[in-house]
């Protein structure tokens, strides 16, 4: 089988989620997705508490070496078990997603542009580009809504990582992208032009 893989990265509340969402419903079993979030580093060692205050927006947060590994196994054609994250624990869950090859793999995540060797496993790099205004309010949204965050703690966390991170780390990756999406991860135009590709793949003979 002829893998392609395809990077999704932006900064958190960008959209990129929504397009690898709207690329796997269109592929339906063509399509394996990975979020680098549940690479974050397993913490159970660690008191809730202490967890709380750490700096998720930093590469070090993730084992992203075993991203990398998963990636290759997954191209070689074999299974993997990935690590499921629980937002609520702020640690990874007991449990595992069994993940199978498939043509196209999207890998989904704020800083995979910014590790060179994860980088240099994407056939095609995107940047989902959204102003700051826009992803904060969808952070808070989704972080007190889904992940049962308060407001004052998301703002905090906003402010003490998340943004000087964006800026130290997720907006200067960026420049390695091949496309750049702006208005988030509903733009028509390049939704389109990225879902032909995605028919040339599959209907090239790798179904």
């Amino acid at each position: 089988m002829d893998t392609l893989i395809i990077g999704i990265a932006g900064g958190s509340g960008s959209g990129k989620s929504t397009l690898t969402k709207l690329l796997r419903q269109d592929f339906q079993n063509e399509v394996t997705v990975l979020n680098h979030d549940d690479y974050y580093l397993a913490q159970d060692d660690i008191p809730f508490e202490e967890r709380c205050k750490r700096n998720y927006d930093h590469p070090d947060a993730f084992e992203t070496t075993l991203l990398i590994s998963h990636l290759q196994a997954l191209k070689a054609g074999q299974e993997i078990d990935c690590p499921v994250y629980d937002y609520t624990q702020q640690t990874r869950s007991a449990q595992t997603r069994r993940v199978s090859p498939a043509p196209v793999i999207l890998v989904d995540g704020i800083l995979i542009l910014e590790n060179p060797a994860l980088r240099a496993l994407f056939d095609i790099k995107i940047y989902v580009d959204t102003d700051a205004d826009v992803r904060v309010l969808r952070r808070i949204v989704r972080d007190t809504k889904k992940r049962g965050r308060s407001l004052d703690s998301v703002i905090e966390q906003y402010l003490a990582t998340v943004k000087p991170m964006h800026d130290a780390f997720v907006e200067p990756s960026k420049k390695f992208a091949d496309f750049i999406i702006p208005m988030g991860g509903r733009n028509p135009v390049v939704l389109d032009m990225i879902q032909n590709r995605l028919r040339e793949h599959l209907q090239s003979g790798n179904r």
